[in-house]
């Protein structure tokens, strides 16, 4: 039951996020047009549908800039194709999304307006009031379990960026840049470079 208080409504009770929904009549994860339409974030694993609440401001920001960054690369290397706002993806079944990813546009393919169907070679998480990193390293495993090549785990309240592999973890504060990786050339920001908006 929702209770209605003078900022909208809510739960009467605390919440653990994300809440499991039950999935609506005709759902299908494959197939984004069959997901209910809820004001926050869905994703699809371990066959539960999850919800998580919309962004506070500190990872709304944090997201622009690290969608700035992997832009302004990307427009040197157009073989890559680079997805933001919650870019969903289907592996080994299960619906999950990035708020930063980074594709070879060999493998994306062509546009469909779905789901990717293929492994992005980097995935970024920005750490939220819901999601801290231990949260985002399981979903970090997710993705490197399914054939991700790397994953930036992007903290503001830190200022650090986690850089993980299968092959090991590398930690950059204010002052350092991020490792290269051979199948992202000339992808090294800095990690200050984050935080821009935050100040």
């Amino acid at each position: 039951m929702l209770v209605q208080d003078n900022w909208g409504y809510r739960l009467p009770y605390p919440v653990r996020y994300p809440v499991e929904l039950h999935p609506p009549p005709g759902f299908r994860p494959e197939v984004a047009e069959s997901w209910p339409r809820v004001e926050g974030r869905l994703e699809y694993t371990g066959g539960r549908l999850l919800y998580m609440p919309p962004c506070g401001d500190i990872q709304q920001a944090v997201a622009m800039d690290a969608a700035y960054l992997l832009m302004t690369w990307g427009r040197l290397h157009p073989e890559f194709v680079i997805g933001g706002n919650e870019a969903g993806m289907v592996l080994d079944g299960e619906t999950r999304a990035a708020d930063a990813a980074v594709w070879s546009r060999a493998a994306a393919g062509e546009f469909t307006g779905g789901f990717r169907r293929v492994p992005p070679i980097l995935a970024v998480e920005i750490a939220g009031q819901d999601e801290g990193e231990p949260e985002l390293r399981s979903k970090s495993a997710w993705y490197l379990g399914r054939g991700a090549r790397v994953v930036w785990l992007v903290l503001p309240q830190s200022r650090e960026v986690v850089v993980l592999m299968q092959g090991g973890e590398s930690r950059h504060g204010v002052g350092e840049s991020l490792p290269a990786h051979p199948d992202l050339p000339g992808l090294t920001p800095p990690a200050a470079e984050f935080f821009r908006q935050l100040g």
